[in-house]
């Protein structure tokens, strides 16, 4: 399976990273997303969390595969919290899958593109850089929201492509997602391996669409 994979790599000159559930913990945005936000909104309206919770998970639900979905701007309008500034208060959540900082070193030493390619805010990117370093790792950093398109949009590949001028078929993309794994195939990127285990703090999850590892040090 590793020396697979590793061959994997050996056929491409571009690897694409997605970042969160990918080589950052998810831990911390399901942590965010699905028990802190709802708990500080009850709390600014005077709701039960419970009621909160339900309320909030089906508009996030709705706004799933849209770029509205991963912008801290739109959910502080609309739910009248500062929502970057509870994700820096809680940036010591923050930190990296097992294994996957030594991976990226270790990925450094071949001749590979490697680029962040995220569907993450700006806002959220750059507290988490501040905390992880992660751009550092990387030849390129990429976020939907410089495109105005999620990842799960063709027109996110097709102007990452007029920016990287990447050969779809060299190219292998890591993600945790399978509808924008799905996307990247439709594109025509070649490679594609789904993160079964993006969260910690959960078991591991397949979608047996695409091809899955544990974590990216299964990779090198």
């Amino acid at each position: 399976m590793k020396d697979d994979l590793e061959t994997l790599l050996d056929q491409c000159d571009t690897l694409m990273l997605d970042m969160d559930g990918t080589v950052l913990d998810l831990a911390f945005d399901n942590f965010m997303w699905l028990e802190h936000v709802p708990e500080r909104y009850a709390a600014l309206n005077a709701m039960h969390p419970d009621e909160a919770r339900s309320m909030l998970y089906a508009r996030f639900q709705e706004m799933q595969g849209r770029l509205e979905w991963y912008c801290l701007d739109h959910w502080s309008e609309l739910l009248g919290l500062d929502i970057a500034g509870l994700h820096r208060a809680q940036n010591h959540r923050i930190g990296y899958l097992p294994g996957a900082e030594g991976f990226l070193a270790r990925v450094r030493a071949r001749k590979l593109r490697l680029l962040l390619v995220t569907n993450s805010h700006a806002d959220t990117l750059s507290i988490k850089d501040e905390v992880t370093g992660i751009t550092a790792h990387f030849d390129g950093v990429y976020s939907s929201h410089s495109f105005g398109m999620p990842k799960e949009r063709q027109e996110f590949w097709q102007a990452l492509q007029a920016a990287e001028d990447f050969d779809p078929e060299k190219t292998l993309f890591v993600d945790d997602t399978a509808t924008v794994l799905a996307s990247a195939r439709d594109y025509g990127v070649r490679h594609l391996l789904e993160i079964a285990r993006p969260d910690t703090s959960r078991p591991a999850r397949r979608s047996d669409a695409f091809r899955a590892i544990d974590a990216l040090e299964d990779l090198a």
